[in-house]
């Protein structure tokens, strides 16, 4: 099935069948991001940069308003944007 066939189906989806269905993706792709853990208790088992606090919905909302690496590395000097950190801030 094609992502094309699917998304009337996902379309269809209550709205706590969807966030389910997105909590089940999630959690299914966690081996791809290293650097990404979500830990239960831990900012309310949200998705957070490996070893901080710090959740992946910030940095995702920091993007959207064109923030720099700069400027978010800045904001939090525990991240780097080294390869080798689990971190890559480049687009």
């Amino acid at each position: 099935m094609t992502l094309k066939e699917l998304q009337p189906q996902l379309l269809a989806l209550t709205p706590e069948e969807k966030a389910q269905a997105i909590q089940f993706l999630a959690q299914s792709l966690s081996n791809f991001w290293p650097g990404i853990q979500k830990t239960p208790g831990v900012m309310g088992g949200e998705a957070c940069i490996r070893k901080t606090r710090i959740p992946v919905w910030l940095l995702v909302s920091y993007r959207r308003q064109s923030a720099t690496d700069a400027h978010i590395l800045e904001g939090h000097p525990d991240l780097s944007a080294g390869k080798d950190s689990g971190l890559n801030l480049r687009n």
